[in-house]
């Protein structure tokens, strides 16, 4: 993968000013050398503990496996200031291939063989009232159609979102850390370098299973769930 050429010191979760200072709307930056938590995009949106196959059990409604088949804008956010006129909200239409894991606990809508999911959406510059910047949260996929994911998902204000930047992991192949993360395609050696594999404390289930399939998942979810306080 091609490492990013602007230096360490710069490093850390504000990435969107360093990208804006740049020039660079939309850029990637994967593989930071000299720094602890090699940062992806964006910045980190964590609602709720999603790391662990445990977060997973204990804070989402479901997970599913999904394939990203289309998208839409679903609603629009005035912005007062700044370089952006506005935001979009975009939902993704993900069709369902497994669902590994169901809380047995709260209530939520069944899931059947498809469902709308709200991703990361795009601002638009004021500049010109028209053009697009992907909006992208820190070391996660965007979720764009083509690409499969596995998602740990909560049912809020009567829309599917995500437990946090943990809870959508590439899933192309079915094979964990495949696919497309922080708006680029990767393998899972991309992946283990974009995430945060190079940390001893690091225990989250994308690290875990990294190049893994759909059954090593569920028997991950299983014993999470079994282990449940």
């Amino acid at each position: 993968m091609r490492r990013n050429l602007l230096p360490a010191r710069v490093a850390g979760r504000p990435v969107v000013a360093v990208l804006a200072a740049a020039g660079v709307v939309a850029g990637v930056l994967i593989g930071w050398p000299g720094v602890d938590t090699v940062n992806g995009c964006g910045l980190a949106v964590n609602p709720y503990p999603s790391e662990t196959a445990k977060d997973w059990v204990r804070y989402a409604d479901v997970v599913v496996v999904g394939r990203a088949v289309r998208e839409r804008e679903s609603g629009r956010e005035e912005l007062s200031a700044g370089a952006f006129r506005y935001k979009l909200e975009r939902t993704v239409e993900l069709e369902v291939q497994a669902k590994p894991f169901s809380s047995r606990t709260r209530s939520h809508p069944a899931v059947g063989s498809a469902l709308d999911y709200i991703a990361p959406g795009w601002k638009v510059l004021r500049s010109d009232g028209t053009t697009r910047v992907p909006q992208l949260t820190g070391d996660a996929p965007r979720v764009v159609p083509g690409h499969t994911y596995v998602l740990a998902l909560r049912w809020e204000q009567e829309r599917w979102v995500s437990l946090g930047e943990g809870a959508v992991v590439p899933f192309d192949g079915q094979t964990v850390g495949r696919g497309e993360w922080c708006g680029r395609t990767v393998d899972t050696d991309d992946f283990a370098q974009g995430e945060r594999a190079g940390r001893k404390a690091d225990h989250s289930l994308e690290k875990t299973l990294l190049g893994q399939d759909l059954p090593d998942l569920q028997r991950a979810l299983e014993r999470a769930a079994g282990q449940k306080s």
